[in-house]
């Protein structure tokens, strides 16, 4: 499910102050026509979190008594709560260009979650069957819906705002008005301010501030294993503390040249997030460079995945070119050393499953 962020926004009341905690989830339906003739009657997604509280959807494809012709769809609070939630929710049907259908994008009415009463709320005749299996929003047998759940508190009068200290240095990474440092990277000069750099990142604060400071209080800082573009990427992570603006293709390779930064200038944080995006681009085609990235910047976490993917190929080796394969040999031979065991685990379990299949095949059933 795709999480957007929290917002704040002001709801009208005659005899109250009362704000909405608003997110939106998109949940795919994968095997549309599996669930159709499934036994089970009906599916729930995984548990999210909206408005502070824990929720999931529950997908009933036959409808509420399974035999209707409409699909029906519930959102459903996990939580047990000492005092009622009040909540309402819209539920879209999503286009393939992730953007909701008109007809088909209903707004509930205040609802009363509470521990002791009802804590389900949704549409028995959400759409007909029919109509989706004709649509263009089923496509290659899946389609994608979003809630956007609102849970509405009372709060004081005074409604104090979140902090929002990460905006105005933002707003002085724009401006760069006071900077105090300049740095050379990829042919590009950048301002920055030295109190900021040197926050966050213990290796800055030596540059800066500690013995190594000699020499870098005039002068220009020179940077040459790294990038403009990454230097500029990590100077916004610095300032705002969240991950870049950029395109869908290119955050697997920015976060790669990220994380190596990061570790050069021990920013954990940073570090963390950029192995946790990593983490939802290992496939075939990348799980070398990643694995090898990972050993060299001691990310046990990202290695682990890489390894879990690995092990869940039919060969591990087979996943991975023969170029590959000999990038990591000289690179990390530990790491090979590491997949020939999982490459003789594989074997050694396709060889068990195959040899009990031979015992059975002799079995034969007497009356």
């Amino acid at each position: 499910m795709a999480i957007s962020s929290p917002l704040l926004s002001a709801v009208p009341c005659s005899s109250t102050t009362i704000f909405s905690l608003r997110d939106h989830h998109d949940l795919k339906i994968n095997g549309y026509s599996r669930s159709l003739n499934s036994s089970w009657p009906f599916f729930s997604s995984s548990p999210f979190r909206a408005g502070g509280r824990n929720w999931h959807i529950s997908y009933r494809p036959r409808g509420v008594y399974g035999n209707s012709d409409f699909i029906s769809f519930y959102l459903a609070l996990d939580d047990i709560v000492d005092d009622p939630v009040m909540a309402y929710f819209t539920l879209s049907l999503l286009d393939q260009d992730k953007n909701p259908v008109p007809s088909y994008c209903p707004t509930s009415k205040m609802n009363n979650f509470c521990c002791e009463g009802r804590r389900i709320f949704g549409y028995e005749k959400f759409i007909e069957r029919e109509i989706l299996e004709r649509s263009e929003y089923l496509k290659d047998d899946s389609f994608t819906l979003r809630i956007q759940i609102h849970v509405v508190k009372e709060t004081p009068s005074v409604l104090v705002p979140p902090p929002d200290l990460q905006r105005y240095l933002g707003s002085l990474l724009l401006s760069m008005e006071g900077a105090d440092a300049e740095f050379l990277v990829g042919g590009e000069t950048f301002a920055a301010h030295r109190l900021v750099l040197a926050a966050p990142s213990p290796i800055f604060n030596a540059e800066l501030y500690g013995p190594m400071k000699e020499g870098t209080v005039a002068n220009t800082i020179q940077i040459d294993d790294m990038d403009a573009q990454v230097f500029e990427a990590m100077l916004h992570f610095i300032y705002t503390d969240s991950w870049p603006e950029m395109e869908q293709e290119d955050e697997s390779a920015m976060a790669q040249h990220l994380l190596v930064a990061a570790d050069k200038y021990c920013m954990q944080r940073l570090k963390l997030i950029c192995e946790a995006r990593l983490h939802n681009h290992i496939d075939a085609g990348s799980v070398s460079i990643i694995l090898a990235l990972a050993d060299k910047h001691n990310c046990s976490g990202l290695k682990k995945e890489c390894f879990n993917f690995l092990r869940s190929s039919t060969s591990p080796l087979v996943v991975m070119e023969a170029e590959e394969c000999e990038y990591l040999t000289q690179s990390c031979p530990t790491i090979m050393e590491e997949l020939n065991t999982i490459f003789l685990d594989r074997n050694l379990e396709v060889a068990k499953v195959s040899e009990g299949i031979e015992d059975n095949a002799h079995l034969t059933i007497k009356d």
